[in-house]
């Protein structure tokens, strides 16, 4: 096998072309950029050292790549990867790698050829203050999580941001506003530190702050398997906005602000203390560790530099796609509890929202995108 891969990239809005500068720029090693493909001959015809095709298909019978980057719409996501797969191609996918489950669910079941590498744009799980937050509950730090509560509302966006391509903020272009946008990395890193929890009831703003047919704002409520609550709040209407992860266990509280982690540590479990202590009103005693700042890591180019080595050496995917039914469930189970004003029990019935989501469409057919005001 040879030591590079060649990619091709799918899409070239925004993130396209984002990516594009960075595989141009070399900073991905062994991956080496050597197709574009669009809808739009303008958009291919600004990379004129690359070869150009307006589709998948045309790019995968050209015999000039390895893998494919897909960077287009939502709601593309799901048949660009499923045709990619079946063309022998690996595949990494932006988020979200479907707009509901059932597609989801149908990126999953597709076979893959030996060492067929489908991956993930979940960059957020390269952030070195995750990874420590990761390593901490992992090692027990918390010892059993009670509550989490994660208020993040510095996703602030304009009416011009909305404005920007017709297909964003509408049901049937976007598939969600916030929490299909912005919030998949939020919502997969929920779950990765956590796992998922077994019923939601959320409150959804549609066109709250902005006029748009979406959800702009959300306030979530989770519990867990072990009976532990958690809050999800949420909006791009809001400034300066909140980013702040608070996490409780038994040993012990977590708060991630402003770029710090904080531990507050129990000496000895709450439940135990509650049960043991003599005084009514006394509490553990307890240390307090603050950690210094920690680098974002490497984003999406370690991203893309660890897709490389998934394909050329086998080393473990940092985010499998098979991993993104997650938050795109967590996504689809909020906005059905909004719609219906009911509890929504997990696993989520991915036909039922489906079904919610098509009337969604349906209704809203032919508006227009928003104009800024």
């Amino acid at each position: 096998m040879s030591n590079l891969v060649r990619l091709g990239l799918i899409g070239l809005g925004g993130m396209g072309r984002f990516h594009a500068a960075n595989l141009l720029a070399g900073k991905i090693s062994r991956l080496e950029l050597t197709a574009v493909a669009d809808t739009d001959p303008a958009r291919t015809a600004a990379y004129p050292q690359l070869r150009a095709f307006s589709s998948l298909e045309a790019m995968a019978d050209s015999g000039t790549i390895d893998a494919v980057l897909i960077a287009t719409p939502h709601y593309q996501h799901t048949p660009l990867a499923l045709a990619a797969i079946r063309a022998g191609l690996h595949v990494m996918v932006e988020k979200p790698v479907a707009v509901h489950k059932t597609e989801a669910e149908r990126l999953l079941a597709e076979p893959l050829r030996p060492g067929q590498i489908v991956a993930a744009m979940f960059n957020q799980r390269t952030d070195n203050s995750y990874r420590q937050i990761r390593s901490l509950l992992q090692g027990g730090e918390l010892g059993e999580v009670r509550r989490v509560n994660w208020i993040i509302t510095d996703w602030f966006r304009t009416h011009r941001y909305y404005s920007q391509g017709g297909w964003r903020a509408t049901w049937a272009g976007e598939g969600g506003g916030i929490l299909l946008n912005q919030c998949p990395h939020n919502l997969d890193l929920l779950h990765w530190l956590l796992g998922m929890p077994r019923r939601v009831r959320a409150f959804c703003g549609f066109g709250r702050y902005h006029p748009i047919e979406v959800e702009d704002d959300v306030t979530a409520y989770l519990e867990y398997p072990n009976g532990s609550t958690g809050v999800f709040i949420a909006s791009t209407g809001e400034a300066p906005g909140t980013n702040r992860l608070e996490i409780a266990g038994e040993r012990g509280r977590l708060v991630y602000e402003g770029g710090r982690i904080s531990l507050v540590r129990n000496e000895q479990p709450m439940s135990d203390y509650s049960r043991m202590a003599a005084d009514a009103f006394s509490s553990p005693p307890r240390q307090e560790r603050t950690f210094p700042a920690q680098d974002r890591g490497g984003q999406h180019v370690a991203m893309l530099e660890n897709f490389a080595a998934a394909i050329l050496d086998g080393a473990p995917l940092i985010a499998p796609a098979a991993e993104g039914i997650h938050s795109v469930e967590l996504a689809n189970a909020m906005l059905l509890s909004a719609w219906t004003g009911e509890t929504v029990e997990l696993p989520l019935d991915g036909r039922f929202y489906a079904q919610w989501l098509d009337r969604k469409i349906a209704a809203t057919a032919g508006v227009k995108s928003p104009q800024p005001a």
